[in-house]
C-alpha cells in the first residue's frame, strides 16, 4: 500500500445510542472538552478490536456507565481531515449509576428525552442520524423490557450470529468504498479512445 492510500483509508470507530430506564426513556450524549461540542458517544477502534467492543469500551469510558449491547442500529460517515469516517453504532442499555469517572476528553453527559437529544447534539450529521434510528432504539429497548429474557445459552448464539453479520455488513462497506475508490483511479488513467493506460 502507498503512503498516499494510507493516508486515504477510512478511519474506523463505533458508539452507542444509549438508552436509560425511567418513566421516560433517555438517550445519553456527551460534551467534549476541546471544542465544547454535544455529541454521541464513539471513539476509534483500536488495532484488532472488534467494533462491538469498542463501542462498548467507548461509551465506559464518555458516560461513566456500564452497558450492555443490543442491536446493530446502522452506520454513518463523514470527512474528517481530509478523510473518510466511518461510525457503526449499536443499542446500548445503561446499568444503573455510573461505574467510572469521565475520560479527561470528555467535560460532561446528559440524558435527555430523543427530541431534546436531537436538538442539543452540535453536528447536523447526528442530528439526522439519531433522528432516525433513535426511535427504533426505543422501540426495541422499550419491548427489550417486556420480554422475558432468553436462557443464557440462546442469547450466545444470537449474539455471535449478530456480531457476524454486522462484521460481514461492515466488511462489504469497506470493501465497496475501496471498489470506488480504485474504480475512480482508472476512470482517471483511460485515453480518449477508452483503453485503459498501464
Amino acid at each position: 500500500m502507498k503512503p498516499s492510500d494510507k493516508n486515504r483509508a477510512p478511519i474506523l470507530a463505533a458508539g452507542g445510542i444509549v438508552v436509560a430506564d425511567g418513566l421516560q426513556p433517555l438517550i445519553a450524549i456527551v460534551r467534549l472538552r476541546k471544542d465544547k461540542s454535544w455529541v454521541l458517544p464513539k471513539g476509534k477502534l483500536k488495532p484488532g478490536e472488534e467494533a462491538p467492543a469498542a463501542a462498548k469500551r467507548e461509551v465506559l469510558e464518555e458516560t461513566g456507565h456500564d452497558v450492555s449491547v443490543h442491536e446493530f442500529l446502522g452506520s454513518m460517515s463523514h470527512a474528517a481531515g481530509g478523510r473518510l469516517k466511518i461510525v457503526q453504532f449499536w443499542r446500548m442499555q445503561a446499568a444503573g449509576a455510573p461505574v467510572r469517572e469521565l475520560m479527561r476528553d470528555v467535560k460532561a453527559v446528559r440524558w435527555l428525552p430523543l427530541q431534546q437529544a436531537i436538538e442539543a447534539l452540535t453536528d447536523a450529521h447526528e442530528q439526522v442520524f439519531l433522528a432516525n434510528v433513535g426511535p427504533v432504539a426505543l422501540k426495541a429497548a422499550e419491548r427489550s423490557a417486556r420480554d422475558v429474557p432468553a436462557e443464557p445459552a440462546t442469547r450466545s448464539v444470537r449474539a455471535d450470529a449478530g456480531a457476524r453479520a454486522t462484521r460481514n455488513t461492515f466488511v462489504e462497506t469497506i470493501r465497496a468504498w475501496f471498489r470506488r475508490l480504485t474504480y475512480g483511479t482508472r476512470r482517471k488513467h483511460r485515453s480518449p479512445d477508452g483503453s485503459t493506460s498501464k
